[in-house]
């Protein structure tokens, strides 16, 4: 594998623009180029990482030469547009989660990005962390039997402040596509196969984004889920897979570095832990640098980010939610 180091730029200057520049920091890297849809706060931001290239339209991150790689972190009903842009432009492309809005929009860039050659990953850290790596390999090693049933948890109280984005259906607010995508990622990453049988219910806010939703999955292989989000109401992030052998428990599992395991049997407590909570975005993007460089993506899980991707847009379209100008 080759040892270049990769350009990366990053589009959006938020809370995850900050978490990724310091983890290059980590690495003893900067950040190559940074765009913003304000440009003072681009430049604001490139003087506090030492960034040494700010564009001054956002089209430009796409035609630099010298950009390998875009991390693209603004809110995810702009997330399509972006992606095109940059895939036609050859870059390869790490994107926020939800990565996109619905199926359609994801299957146009999966063609898109193979028929360029580039890699196109979520972001989501829950492929990438250490300790789910760990739990993966020992459930296919057979050590907790195999998995029957997996119960997740996500709320969070936001309050119905329309000008935020957690109920802006004009920026795709609402609780599957900002928390629920975590649930059905762990979700899928458990199970053998994807769920074939989806029930649901679900509330909607004042705006008409869904602040509550109960979900029933179930697979193939009889293996069973259930999912219970909330954006008015809190909840802990907690997942329990339940196996043959005893149940594993995560909490505060989209970046976990610790799981114990109850015996079924015995009540014994085992404690699991890897990785570093701290560490969520180096990680994810050593993964990514990984991929681009020996063109092997299969850490990325694109296969699992569409299957839940999939489930989302079988459920808003069961709900008749729709956000506008979205054509699904």
């Amino acid at each position: 594998m080759s040892e270049k180091n990769l350009n990366w730029a990053v589009l959006g200057v938020g809370v995850i623009a900050n978490e990724m520049a310091n983890a290059l920091r980590k690495q003893g890297k900067n950040l190559y180029g940074v765009a913003n849809r304000t440009h003072d706060k681009a430049v604001a931001f490139a003087e506090k990482y030492s960034v040494p290239k700010v564009y001054g339209a956002i089209d430009e991150i796409f035609s630099d030469p010298n950009v390998d790689v875009i991390y693209i972190t603004t809110p995810h009903n702009t997330h399509y547009q972006f992606m095109k842009r940059a895939l036609e432009a050859g870059k390869n492309i790490f994107v926020e989660k939800s990565v996109t809005l619905n199926s359609r929009e994801l299957d146009e860039m999966i063609a898109l990005a193979a028929e360029k050659n580039l890699v196109l990953a979520e972001a989501m850290t829950i492929w990438h962390m250490p300790l789910y790596k760990k739990l993966w390999q020992k459930i296919s090693e057979g050590e907790f039997g195999k998995v029957q049933l997996i119960t997740m948890n996500f709320g969070s109280f936001k309050p119905y402040d329309m000008r935020n984005r957690f109920f802006n259906m004009n920026l795709a607010g609402g609780a599957l596509l900002d928390i629920g995508v975590y649930a059905l990622s762990i979700v899928r990453s458990f199970m053998d196969e994807k769920p074939d049988e989806i029930l649901s219910q679900w509330k909607p806010s004042p705006t008409g984004s869904d602040e509550m939703a109960t979900i029933l999955l179930k697979n193939s292989c009889g293996q069973m889920a259930t999912v219970a989000l909330s954006m008015h109401s809190k909840q802990p992030k907690r997942a329990v897979i339940s196996c043959e052998r005893g149940y594993i428990e995560i909490v505060e599992y989209p970046r976990a570095d610790k799981a114990i395991f109850v015996d079924a049997e015995t009540g014994e407590v085992t404690e699991i832990f890897s990785g570093e909570r701290a560490d969520a975005l180096l990680y994810e993007m050593n993964d990514m640098e990984h991929a681009i460089l020996s063109g092997d993506a299969t850490a990325m899980k694109l296969n699992f980010s569409k299957d839940v991707m999939d489930i989302m847009t079988t459920l808003r379209k069961e709900w008749k939610l729709q956000y506008p100008n979205e054509n699904w």
